[in-house]
């Protein structure tokens, strides 16, 4: 986890983090006994819980190009 909020700090320099562990399929897990971690950049004003309450997913920038920056960091930080 330690890496994974160096990594989306580095990358975009976010105010805060919200860091949640999710186990089980109650959890949200697809398999029972999975344990999976969530880490959010969060800034202040930004829009939190819009896919919750209004069906609507804000992406600022593609996911593909999220996806690389944040592999290319991961990569640099070992």
């Amino acid at each position: 986890m330690t890496t994974g909020v160096k990594v989306l700090k580095s990358v975009y320099n976010p105010e805060a983090m919200n860091v949640g562990i999710n186990l089980g399929a109650a959890a949200g897990g697809s398999i029972a006994q999975h344990l999976h971690v969530h880490i959010v950049g969060r800034w202040g004003g930004d829009t939190n819980f819009m896919v919750t309450t209004a069906n609507t997913k804000i992406l600022p920038e593609a996911l593909d190009v999220s996806a690389d920056r944040i592999r290319k960091a991961w990569i640099a930080q070992k």
